[in-house]
């Protein structure tokens, strides 16, 4: 007979009518979160890293990657500091999801996010290095240390884990939660959080609403992207049940260049109107469900 649910221990399988129904603060049904993504990637990474195999064709050129690393490049140089204005402009918080090696790299951008008081969220170590089962338990554990003891030197407060490129292994929960962190962004097989095994609670991750895996990888075209927003938030606002989390994943080298960046800013007047949503960080959020989670 086949098994009820998932095929693994990571998490309770739990079907969406038997849950505990909650609303976020001021009685709202629906919580967003935006996500600015602050990444290096490596020009020749170390011969044992591994990196999403998605990235081919005209992107990937091999081994040294000048183009991967030229596309990011723009982002961090260029790209970012269009979106702070945006969401300064907006009066919007953002998180943050920060790899080591660009918060060493780029005080400058650290700063001027952490100035605004923008969350960050531990990204790893760089975006072309992937946790996968090609790593054993010891050598996950200490890419994960790596990644949140160095962000932590630099900068304070992250609660929250982003895989890069949303690698994982059967491990990767548990041992987040032993290295202290409360969230994670990489399951999105739900509108809810919800908690696995370990105790690290499950935020739902922007998924469909990340620029990169939406007009690049799915070539989605960009004149699309507001209303893929704004039919989730409808959607997502005229449901009874409460509890909904929609996250916006943004990276500079994408919506950040100037002929996308206008659709950035529709999507972000459009949420920035809604009273019915609970506009947060992703730390925020996690930890407001925590405690309705806990209640239930």
């Amino acid at each position: 007979m086949i098994a009820r649910g998932p095929d693994h221990a990571i998490h309770p399988y739990a079907a969406q009518p038997a849950r505990p129904d909650f609303r976020w603060p001021g009685g709202r049904r629906v919580a967003a979160y935006i996500l600015l993504h602050i990444e290096h990637t490596e020009i020749e990474p170390p011969a044992d890293a591994h990196r999403d195999p998605r990235f081919r064709g005209a992107f990937f050129t091999g081994t040294p990657d000048w183009h991967s690393y030229s596309y990011r490049d723009y982002g961090n140089r260029i790209g970012a500091w269009r979106i702070l204005d945006l969401l300064d402009a907006l009066k919007l918080p953002a998180g943050v999801a920060v790899n080591l090696l660009a918060a060493r790299r780029h005080p400058e951008l650290i700063a001027a996010c952490a100035s605004r008081g923008f969350e960050p969220v531990a990204h790893g170590i760089s975006a072309s290095r992937m946790i996968t089962a090609r790593l054993d338990e010891a050598e996950e554990r200490a890419a994960i240390a790596e990644a949140r003891d160095g962000l932590a030197a630099i900068w304070p407060g992250a609660t929250g884990w982003l895989g890069q490129d949303h690698g994982a292994t059967e491990r990767t929960t548990r041992l987040l939660a032993e290295a202290g962190f409360a969230y994670s962004l990489d399951w999105a097989n739900d509108d809810e959080p919800y908690r696995h095994a370990s105790g690290l609670l499950a935020l739902p991750p922007p998924g469909e609403w990340d620029d990169v895996q939406t007009l690049w990888l799915r070539r989605v075209p960009v004149t699309r992207w507001p209303g893929l927003i704004r039919d989730a938030l409808d959607r997502l606002e005229s449901e009874e049940r409460g509890g909904r989390v929609l996250g916006i994943g943004v990276h500079p080298w994408m919506l950040g260049a100037p002929h996308r960046v206008r659709y950035l800013r529709e999507s972000l007047e459009d949420l920035a109107r809604r009273e019915g949503v609970f506009v947060a960080t992703a730390g925020e959020i996690a930890a407001y469900a925590a405690t309705q989670l806990q209640r239930a």
